[in-house]
Order: C-alpha cells, then sequence, then structure tokens
C-alpha cells in the first residue's frame, strides 16, 4: 500500500463519485483512457454555466447565517498528502476560525443531502484542511432548483477516514490496472456510456 500513497497519481472528487456510481468507470477512464463524453450531457453543461455565473454576480456576498465572515471563489487546489486535485466552487472562513467547502449543485433537495454529495463535500475539506492547515468541520450544499436552499453537512472522523479508504481503492485500480468488479445494482448499467464494452 506504501507504494500508492508515494505516486504522482491525482484523482478529482468528480472521479470518486464515478468511482462510488460504479468501479468500473475509474478502470475505463484511467486504464484504458476511454473517455466518457460527459460534456455532451445536459446536467453537466448546465452545471458548468451555473458555476460560471455564481462567479459573476454577488461576488461580496457574505452568509452570516452561517457565521461567514470571508469567501473565495472557485479555488483550484492540489493535495500530494491526499492525492487529489479540484476546484471549489467556494471556501468560506467562518466566524470561529474554521473554514468549509461550498457546492452548488443544479439539482433539486430531496429531503436528504445525496451520499455522493456529502462525499464531495468531504473530499474538499480535505484539499482545504491541506492547503489551508484550518479545521474543516462543516461543509455546505446549495441546491439551485430548490430556490438557492442551503443544506448544512457536519463531518465526523469517520467521514474523512471513508474519504481516505476510497482514494486508495482507487489508485489501486490506476496503479495495478486490475479490472474491478461491477456496480451490484444493474439498473446503473441501462444509462451507461460504457455498457457495450463492459463484460
Amino acid at each position: 500500500m506504501k507504494e500508492l500513497i508515494n505516486g504522482d497519481v491525482y484523482i478529482t472528487p468528480s472521479e470518486v463519485i464515478e468511482y462510488l456510481f460504479c468501479p468500473r468507470f475509474t478502470y475505463f477512464m484511467n486504464c484504458l483512457c476511454i473517455p466518457q463524453n460527459e460534456e455532451k450531457r445536459f446536467k453537466v453543461l448546465k452545471g458548468r454555466e451555473i458555476h460560471d455565473d455564481k462567479t459573476k454576480v454577488n461576488r461580496d456576498y457574505l452568509r452570516k447565517k452561517i457565521n461567514c465572515i470571508n469567501k473565495e471563489i472557485l479555488v483550484y487546489m492540489c493535495s500530494k498528502k491526499y492525492h487529489l486535485k479540484g476546484e471549489v466552487d467556494e471556501v468560506l472562513t467562518l466566524k470561529d476560525g474554521t473554514m468549509a467547502p461550498l457546492d452548488y449543485k443544479y439539482a433539486e433537495y430531496q429531503g436528504a443531502v445525496f451520499k455522493t454529495h456529502k462525499i464531495q463535500a468531504t473530499l474538499y475539506a480535505l484539499l482545504i484542511k491541506d492547503n489551508y492547515n484550518k479545521e474543516v468541520n462543516k461543509g455546505y450544499i446549495c441546491y439551485i432548483r430548490s430556490k438557492n436552499l442551503l443544506k448544512e453537512i457536519n463531518f465526523t472522523k469517520d467521514d474523512f477516514i471513508f474519504a481516505e479508504e476510497i482514494i486508495i481503492d482507487i489508485l489501486k485500480i490506476i496503479h495495478t490496472g486490475y479490472f474491478p468488479k461491477k456496480t451490484r445494482y444493474p439498473a446503473k448499467c441501462i444509462d451507461c456510456c460504457y455498457k457495450n464494452i463492459c463484460v
């Protein structure tokens, strides 16, 4: 396992989400270098448009209800410690000296924060912790299609451990090139871009 930790491979939170959808995404994208052509998908395009809009409006607006005293917009970070790289929509500094990621989602809030949204926020928290050397206890998701509803996530030690374990699993596939088992949920395979080559 040590050789995986010492490697120079960096993964993104999006790649982690794809791995959670099905581990074979990692194999097809990173080992066989077969793109998924996500730029053609409506939600991806709409999400990018939303992110662009958010950088232009309310740049100086601070969310005082959550005790935010400063924010940085579209912060690209890299972490050698966690083998992560990615861009956080907003990095917030809170009144108590801790920091938090805020992520915009072109989605409706369905009564609970999706597991994938939480893990993505956890990965952003790891990036902030490593780059700013600050404590990160919370994260925020803004659901665009629910009138910009803001939901708070409280991170636990187990959340960070789980995120690191997933990163190691992904690095194992990339470094060794082994073909992982596919998802246990066949319904996910119906619209998968790799279904014609996945056996």
